[in-house]
């Protein structure tokens, strides 16, 4: 029936979880027949989830049909609807209701053992039948633990990787010797903590075991025990090595205890290493005792692996013969003698542990490998074949097997034989007294006999893989397969699959490298001995022990009532306004009981907050909130007692929705939240201030008119709903004039959460077209600025030194909309604008104690609330205001007249005010970071309206948003937008446009600068400016407004964008936009000169050909379109002597092109830039110096580096280049022939691989390259050199390879293993470096804090 059954097909079933918190992100996976029936998928989900059958629903999971499933039907799987072969994807809800039962564990051992899948290793999670695998899986499914396994037995959990230690503590945990004596151990807290004392850990972790109704336990409180930290799980190392470092441990813990000599009693044996002399039969010998026998597979240097334990143990007693050179001395004889030398087992421990070393050292490779060659091993296991069985032979005699009688002569008889006295009755009669050779001989075989009951496998390579313990138990016999968490039923089918190997013959290849389970670690029991070892019962356990069950399992329960609380707790994001805390947004997770009430849950959300002694109780409340949209969406009047589990829809994982706690004054009133309303930010804005007011929040119906809507902004606002203009912003830079009496809300496009900007006056303002109007521009300004701050230089010198702040700050006026491009304007309006301007100074002076800041931001909408007109921008100086405007007057005339004006005036006119000194404008640049992301924008795109209705460009590669048409229109009537792309300028920027004229003149937009002492400066006023600016300026007119603070001219300083992580990157191309930038980005000045359109910023690097760092950085120089390397040459030799001290002649070094590492192209002098040499931004290029003159006269020539590989000595040469005059082979050889003195017969060459130098091991270049290549040019395959500086080795082939013995070779390659490590070349094998298994007997590692 199996076959047939395998051949059906089978439904894979993939299962949510959604009644809990914990498993709503795991998947149960069944893969069931097709023919199951749907109340046995029931059945076996139930199993699967721990649940009791009939106390959950199943359905679907990806349709909309949530109806659950028939858990009474028996139709078919395929029937149902189910696909084979594809996955069918299935949510476990709740019925009616309730959330699923725990089942108990008599629940889940209902199972018969037939329908169980026997199975070991890393297969399914129970054994049921039909489970995939999901051990794979990282993570598993929380309520699957908490019920013990059908097997009884529980399992451990996987840290990370910790399955080496869960399989030895597994191990240990099924000795019944071993575990009963720790029982026996009583821990004294008045001596030890607790926490780091191994026994008591382990003394726990075996009680869960024991007791546990979990189906797995954590082993961390084991691990810390050991003194490791949460880093050492993903440590996986050997198990064995696990042993004994463990064993010495709790040696250490247990000395001056019972326990003290317990390791021994139980595993230590006994051997006799010796040497016996083969002329006279004398004998030396020492006496040795192991815990293991570790039993090699394959013998050093073998290709065949033995095929069973006891050969290897045959091999292990095996005695080598010691002769010719390796002959030994004898004392009786007293000469070098021929000798054997070996090992003889004297006597066994209780528990005899075989360690099988299955990982081993390749030599031909250097890598670790694993031998995975099939090895049996009985169930039981006669070691009497292996035990030293003394016989009256004489002396002289040997024995068959080389295990002859003692020599009375040997001067070690009396020390073997009060070895033995001592130990005599301690193992249970296993080993042998030291009575006559008679009576041993004649004891029962069956004393040496061994029965099988652990063995511990690994699954996978040497360089990672799994390890699991099949264990017998001796209660009832069964054999067990314990794979971390998962405990199950295996056969000895399943332990004979262990053996490793495959059916094939054993070759070296066939498994050296394969990944295949296979025995580590094989424990037998003494087989007449079993049956007087018992395991303890709970009854039986000492009374330290009772007390530590007990403990353990109040603190289960508790865990189980916690895990309760946690399944009917509800967990959701709360926010609040808090009144005092900077009127910043508050966010935390409420988690409320779904019983509480919502006053109960007002009052733990208060206490949350810490608002107590701030607001009182009842000012607040909980109302249903949309974060993202910043909505609210509904209130909760009059269901203060309604159960929180009903108001939020239950307990779930997560909700669509958030809450807020509201708080209001006493004296106010809480305005009631409807579902269905639209939540509305009202800017008011006043035209004459020209500033925008906070927001204020209005709810509205989407029903509503325009007209009922402008009633209901008029009673919040007391503004006149007849000439109230009111305009929605639906995105970035869309404003839309709402108009259109009896349209609706919904009509216009509102949503959620809307903004609008009202205007209510009887100005004519309104009478204009809205793209007009001086509240578009004003709305269109706060939408466009943007707050930077600007670190200035640390001296700034220059010719605009005596510029003040004040000037720049007072003196913009209303350029921001009326811009000075061309002649557009005429000197009587400029004249007029600016009169009006001066007579309003007084007025401004008396507003400035009462109005808000200009350009100050909202705390709660990340936007300018109050952005005041430049007209009205006045300082408490009202005389430097004056004389600035007074200066930008006549330049602003002089601009008109087309004179240079603007902001290149002449630095002569000096003001007869009180001026700040050029120290105080330009202060030390700090370097502080930033701590929010710059790299995030406030708006998504950048729609580009100039305000004059001139074109503006925009950055290359963004999106522009939908705008209006009437907008678009506007802002491009008659214009065709331009792109400022990489084609039109060939990746050059200049501050001019062609015809000579600053590019800052051709638009100007807002640019506001006010001095600000930055956070980690010493308390200067100067060191840091706060800008605000239209993100729609180009860089170029940003400079150029920046000129006054810096103190220079735009030219002479550079602009450095520095982003969260605190790195700076330099911003170059000058007529892209400011659009990138958001608010409270930082930026840097720094002083030098300034790209020029045509010039690119160049990296020299010098190229050494010969150093073992080829590449090295020389200096930052500028290289210009129309330049010839002559003259780039020219301009960098004074460099070069300056910043690097290379006194050059112009003809001893040349230019090349550098790519990577690789050195390219040679750049004759007359070459030009940009006509025979590509040039790009942020370009690099090799310098390299000739020893003479350069032979590089044509395009027509190839520069190769050449260098010659001496067998002989096994060394490479120098570098040499070699210039040939055409692409010809034989030209190649001639000139290597030439400057080598090889016949050219026996010249042979080969092109090197990967990047500049090609290194290559000495050991692998002779035959690993491609030598002698049947071409005549050079550009063809298997060559391609096609330019100059590829690498080219040649030999002599008469040349023989040096002769290396194998402890030279290791040599040589350990030193060119560390060679090509160093310079990045090739590193064939970098395995993970492992870390030394250690357990710290003192709780911990020590500190040292020169340790890496």
């Amino acid at each position: 029936e199996i076959p047939l059954g395998a051949e059906e097909p089978r439904v894979l079933c993939i299962i949510q979880d959604t009644t809990n918190a914990k498993t709503v992100n795991e998947r149960l996976t069944l893969n069931l027949p097709a023919s199951t029936a749907l109340s046995k998928l029931y059945e076996d989900v139930a199993h699967k989830a721990g649940y009791v059958i009939g106390t959950f629903d199943l359905a679907w999971g990806n349709t909309s049909d949530m109806a659950p499933l028939d858990h009474s039907s028996e139709m078919s799987l395929s029937e149902s609807g189910f696909e084979p072969g594809k996955r069918n994807f299935l949510q476990l809800t709740d019925k009616d209701g309730e959330q699923p039962q725990i089942a108990s564990v008599s629940d889940s051992s209902g199972l018969d053992d037939s329908s169980q899948e026997r199975f070991i290793g890393p297969l399914p999670r129970d054994g049921t039948a039909g489970c995939s695998s999901d051990y794979s899986s990282p993570s598993y499914s929380y309520s699957s633990i908490l019920n013990k396994s059908e097997t009884g037995y529980v399992g451990l959990v996987n840290q990370a990787m910790t399955c080496y230690l869960n399989s030895l503590l597994q191990t240990l945990f099924m000795t019944p010797e071993f575990r009963n004596a720790l029982y026996n151990w009583e821990f004294e807290e008045s001596e030890e903590d607790p926490v780091t004392s191994i026994p008591y850990q382990l003394q726990r972790l075996f009680v869960l075991l024991q007791t546990s109704k979990k189906r797995a336990i954590e082993t961390t409180d084991v691990t810390r025990s050991f003194g490791w930290d949460s880093s050492e799980a993903w440590q996986q190392h050997d198990v064995q090595e696990l042993c004994r470092v463990m064993f010495d441990a709790l040696e250490q813990k247990w000395k001056q205890t019972e326990q003290a000599d317990l390791i021994n009693q139980l595993y230590q044996g006994k051997l006799k290493d010796y040497v016996r002399c083969l002329e006279c039969g004398y004998e030396s010998w020492r006496i040795d005792t192991y815990l293991d026998i570790p039993l090699v597979i394959r013998p050093f240097g073998a290709s065949q692996a033995f095929g069973s334990v006891e050969e290897a143990l045959q091999a292990f007693i095996q005695p080598e013969t010691l002769d010719g050179p390796n002959q030994y001395f004898c004392e009786r004889c007293k000469k070098k003698c021929d000798a054997r030398k070996g090992l003889r087992f004297l006597h066994f421990p209780y528990l005899l542990t075989l360690q099988l070393k299955r990982f081993d050292f390749d030599y031909t490779t250097m890598h670790r490998i694993k031998l995975n060659d099939r090895m049996t091993f009985p169930e039981e296991l006669d070691m009497s074949p292996f035990i030293d069985v003394e016989d009256e032979k004489s002396p002289q005699t040997e024995s068959c097997t080389d295990s002859g009688a003692e020599n009375e002569g040997s001067c070690h008889s009396d020390q073997m034989s009060n070895d033995f006295s001592t130990d005599d009755c301690v193992d249970e009669g296993i080993c042998l007294d030291s009575t006559g050779s008679t009576e041993r001989v004649l004891k029962p075989k069956s004393l040496l006999t061994f029965e099988l009951f652990s063995v511990m496998v690994h699954s996978g390579s040497a360089a990672g893989g799994h390890y699991y313990a099949c264990i017998k138990s001796f209660s009832d016999g069964q054999w067990y397969s314990f794979n971390d968490q998962h405990v199950s039923k295996i056969t000895q089918d399943d332990i004979r699959k262990t053996y490793g190997g495959s059916s094939g013959s054993r070759g070296y290849y066939s498994s050296a490298f394969c990944a295949g389970p296979g025995m580590c670690g094989l424990i037998m029991s003494a087989l007449y001995v079993v049956v007087s070892a018992e395991y303890l019962a709970v009854d039986d356990f000492p009374e330290h022990i009772k007390s530590l069950v007990q403990k353990e399992k109040e603190s289960e329960e508790q865990e189980k009532r916690q895990r309760e609380i946690e399944r009917n707790t509800c967990k959701i994001k709360l926010f609040c306004m808090h009144p005092v805390k900077m009127l910043m947004m508050m966010e935390s997770k409420l988690e409320v009981h779904k019983d509480k009430t919502l006053r109960e849950a007002t009052e733990m959300a208060y206490k949350l907050m810490e608002l107590d002694g701030v607001v009182p109780l009842d000012c607040c409340r909980l109302v249903k909130y949309d974060e993202f949209h910043e909505y609210l969406e509904r209130s909760y009047e009059g269901e203060e007692d309604t159960p929180m589990g009903l108001l939020l829809g239950g307990v779930k994982s997560s909700y669509m929705f958030d809450l807020l706690l509201e708080t209001r004054r006493p004296e106010q009133v809480f305005q009631p939240y409807k579902p269905g309303e639209v939540m509305v930010k009202v800017h008011v804005v006043d035209l004459k201030s020209e500033t925008i007011a906070p927001p204020i929040s209005v709810r509205a119906y989407l029903n509503q008119t325009i007209t009922e809507f402008k009633q209901l902004i008029a009673q919040a606002t007391e503004l006149s709903a007849e000439t109230m203009r009111v305009v929605l912003e639906r995105c970035y830079n869309d404003l839309r004039l709402l108009y259109v009496p009896n349209k609706t809300l919904k009509a216009e496009g509102f949503f959620r959460s809307n903004k609008v900007f009202v205007e209510s006056s009887d100005s004519t303002d309104h009478q204009v077209t809205f793209t007009d109007s001086l509240l578009w521009k004003l709305l269109d300004r706060h939408g466009n600025t943007i707050r930077l701050l600007v670190l200035l230089p640390e001296q700034s010198p220059g010719t605009l030194t005596n510029r003040t702040v004040c000037q720049k700050m007072g003196g913009d006026s209303d350029v921001s909309f009326e811009g000075s491009k061309g002649n557009r304007k005429s000197v009587e309006a400029i004249l007029e604008e600016s009169t009006e301007k001066l007579k309003n100074l007084s007025l401004q002076q008396q507003q400035q104690g009462s109005s808000t800041s200009d350009s100050q931001k909202s705390s709660d909408a990340s936007d300018f609330e109050h952005i005041e007109s430049p007209t009205q921008e006045a300082d408490s100086n009202s005389s430097i205001c004056a004389a600035a405007d007074n200066r930008e007057l006549e330049n602003r005339i002089r601009a008109a007249a087309g004179g240079s004006g603007g902001a290149s005036s002449d630095a002569e006119n000096q003001f007869a005010c009180e001026e700040r000194s050029d120290s105080e404008v330009n202060n030390d640049r700090s370097t502080s970071s930033v701590d929010s992301d710059i790299l995030s924008s406030s708006h998504s795109s950048d729609t580009l309206c100039n305000a004059d209705s001139g074109p503006i460009q925009l950055a290359n590669g963004l999106d522009s948003h939908s705008i209006t048409s009437s907008r678009r229109s506007k802002a491009h009537e008659g214009k065709k937008e331009t792109w400022d792309t990489a084609e039109e300028d060939s990746g050059t920027d200049s501050e001019y446009d062609d015809n000579g004229k600053s590019k800052a003149e051709a638009q100007y937009l807002y640019f506001k600068a006010e001095p600000c002492a930055h956070d980690e400066s010493s308390g200067d006023a100067q060191k840091c400016l706060v800008v605000h600016v239209d993100k729609r300026i180009t860089l170029a007119a940003f400079k150029q407004n920046l000129e006054p603070f810096v103190g220079v001219t735009s030219t002479q300083f550079k602009v450095f964008r520095v982003y969260a992580n605190n790195q700076e990157f330099e911003s170059v191309r000058l007529n892209e936009t400011l659009s990138s930038f958001s608010d409270d980005n930082k930026i840097t000045i720094r002083l030098g000169r300034a790209l020029k359109k045509g010039e690119y910023r160049v990296k020299v690097y010098q190229l050494l050909v010969n150093e073992p760092e080829p590449c090295k950085f020389l200096v930052d120089t500028v290289f210009a379109k129309g330049m010839t390397v002559r003259q780039s040459k020219e301009e960098l030799l004074p460099q070069l002597k300056e910043q690097c001290k290379l006194d050059l002649s112009i003809d001893r070094f040349r230019l090349r092109k550098k790519t990577w590492k690789n050195p390219g192209t040679v750049f004759l002098d007359y070459h030009v830039y940009e006509e025979d040499i590509n040039i790009s931004s942020n370009w690099e290029v090799f310098l390299e110096v000739l020893n003479e003159p350069e032979k590089m006269k044509s395009m027509s020539q190839l520069a190769v580096l050449t260098r010659r590989w001496r067998p002989a000595t096994m060394k490479l040469e120098p570098f040499q280049e070699v210039v040939l005059e055409s692409s010809s082979v034989e030209e190649l050889k001639e000139k290597l022939s030439e400057i080598s003195g090889i016949p050219l017969e026996n010249l042979e060459f080969a092109k090197g691989r990967g990047t500049f130098p090609c290194d290559i091991s000495v050991l692998e270049i002779h035959q690993d390259l491609d030598w002698n290549p049947k071409v005549s040019t050079l550009n063809v395959w298997p060559l391609y050199i096609c330019d100059d500086g590829a690498v080219v080795f040649y030999r002599d082939s008469t040349e023989e390879p040096m002769d290396l013995s194998e402890d030279e070779r290791n040599e040589l390659m350990k030193k060119e293993s560390s060679r090509l490590l160093k310079t990045g070349h090739r590193v064939s094998y970098s395995p993970r470096k492992e870390k030394a298994l250690k357990i710290y007997l003192d709780g911990g590692p020590a500190k040292d804090p020169g340790q890496d």
